[in-house]
């Protein structure tokens, strides 16, 4: 599909502001806030929380709260979790901001690899009988070998602190808007990753229950297994990380707002991949299986601090949305239930709409297409005629910033070195409706080192799925109001 030409189109301000030297751009700024069409970057903030994150010391995060008394959670109930950066809580030991910008991409492409397998699978017709058993012994104790599905959801960049068991445990556990089985690391482990907290333990839980193979939730699997009477389950991720163990019910609890009983989860023997430090994943999506369809919560929000900072925000359930949201419509598939697309029909850069058509973020009556809001995501994925229209609008607009070479999966990179504050043309979602979401500076101009590389936080796709990923979502609250089938986003309420 060929590239829409683009013609910008500039007002007498911005045509102006263009053709002075780059030194007064940073001091004028009566002219940038005056207009909706331009807007600063502190690039001298964004490279000291980039010097800073690699001196993050996990140790420091504030212990679990165990509550005194167990409080039944209901669908009515209004509760919320922090929520944490994923460096904040793993220290990888990386030398440099460049090397964990690189680890951080590499994670996000396995990521949106799996996201797009998962998509295929799902519209593939392919039936239970069609799958192939994995061929690798997994279990010491024996257990049936199990069935891969080739789904896959990636790994996680968030993290809230969980209790699991009675008496509660607490852990931390990934949170994913783009998977539905919620599972943690069991003893005993075959082969585990390593984790912050200890491996649970089942055996000091008097809440945890096998399933039986005939159970609903063990036939709600995907994929399943099953030996002496008990269910198995197996996830296997894009990157080939996998977790493989028994499916169980288990009490889950909130720190002090309450505590759910008989969630399905699983209890992973077997589990290689990306999620060192965390012990497992909460499913946030919309299947039967996820964590907010078994405690039919009408809502959820959370709101994602930068992945740079040590400080936490907050995951909510059945809260009200913030008066102040940008709602657009919340589209669901009916081929694949997991996943959350929204209705965007289309992006400005600088004030102006570009040409874009619609149908690129729209999904077909076969499920192909579609725009989705991915917590695990990091770089916002747009179909290639998309991603070059905007590209070249930014890059048209910025004709006073100097270009240095792209950066792993970036096309479009600047030297910022030598500047301590930048004007950029502004950047924003057009939802259904007319609503228009305005991404601050930071979300879509992004340091990829310590010395001052700055890329544009967007990438191409030649899948049919399009991603918003969490770098855009970054301090904003980000609302699902499952009951009306609408998505809500409101900046600064974190």
């Amino acid at each position: 599909m060929a590239t829409a030409n683009l013609l910008p189109l500039f007002s007498f301000a911005s045509f102006f502001f263009s053709l002075l030297p780059f030194t007064l751009c940073r001091t004028s700024p009566e002219l940038s806030h005056s207009s909706s069409s331009s807007a600063f970057l502190d690039v001298s903030a964004s490279l000291k929380q980039a010097n800073q994150v690699l001196k993050f010391d996990p140790k420091a995060l504030l212990s679990f709260q165990q509550q005194d008394e167990v409080v039944p959670v209901n669908s009515s109930s209004s509760f919320s979790l922090q929520l944490h950066s994923r460096d904040a809580l793993q220290n990888a030991g990386h030398q440099d901001y460049k090397s964990l910008v690189l680890s951080r991409l590499d994670r996000d492409s396995s990521r949106v690899k799996s996201l797009n397998d998962r998509l295929e699978f799902s519209l593939s017709d392919l039936k239970r009988s069609d799958l192939q058993p994995l061929q690798t012994e997994i279990l010491p104790e024996d257990l049936s070998t199990p069935i891969v599905s080739g789904t896959s959801q990636g790994s996680g960049e968030y993290f809230s602190r969980i209790g699991v068991g009675r008496p509660a445990k607490p852990f931390y556990m990934v949170l994913d808007t783009g998977s539905d089985i919620n599972w943690l690391q069991c003893q005993p482990c075959t082969d585990c990753y390593q984790q912050t907290d200890p491996i649970f333990d089942p055996r000091t839980s008097s809440s945890f229950a096998s399933l039986p193979c005939e159970s609903p939730q063990c036939q709600a699997l995907e994929t399943s297994g099953c030996r002496a009477a008990k269910c198995l389950y197996q996830v296997a991720y894009g990157d080939g990380s996998f977790t493989v163990g028994e499916f169980v019910t288990e009490s889950l609890s909130f720190g002090n707002s309450g505590t759910i009983n008989n969630v399905a989860l699983g209890c992973g023997h077997d589990n290689e991949g990306l999620f060192v430090g965390s012990a497992g994943l909460l499913g946030l999506g919309g299947g039967s299986l996820s964590l907010t369809s078994q405690m039919k919560a009408s809502s959820f929000s959370y709101c994602l601090v930068d992945r740079d900072s040590s400080s936490s925000s907050a995951l909510e359930f059945n809260s009200a949305a913030p008066s102040d949201s940008v709602n657009a419509p919340l589209l669901r598939s009916g081929r694949v239930d997991t996943f959350y697309y929204v209705g965007l029909v289309g992006l400005s850069v600088g004030g102006q709409l570009l040409s874009i058509p619609p149908s690129l973020f729209q999904m077909d009556d076969a499920g192909y297409g579609g725009i989705i809001v991915d917590s695990g995501t990091a770089i916002t994925r747009l179909q290639t005629q998309a991603y070059n229209t905007l590209r070249d609008a930014f890059v048209s607009r910025t004709p006073y910033l100097r270009r240095t070479n792209g950066f792993a999966l970036f096309d479009t990179c600047y030297d910022l070195s030598s500047q301590s504050r930048v004007t950029i043309p502004t950047l924003s979602f057009q939802f259904a409706g007319g609503k228009s979401l305005q991404l601050p500076p930071k979300n879509y101009l992004i340091p990829v080192d310590s010395v001052g590389t700055f890329c544009l936080a967007f990438a191409p796709t030649t899948s049919s799925l399009s991603i918003i990923g969490n770098v855009q979502q970054q301090g904003t609250r980000v609302h699902f109001d499952l009951a009306n089938s609408l998505v809500g986003f409101s900046p600064n309420k974190c």
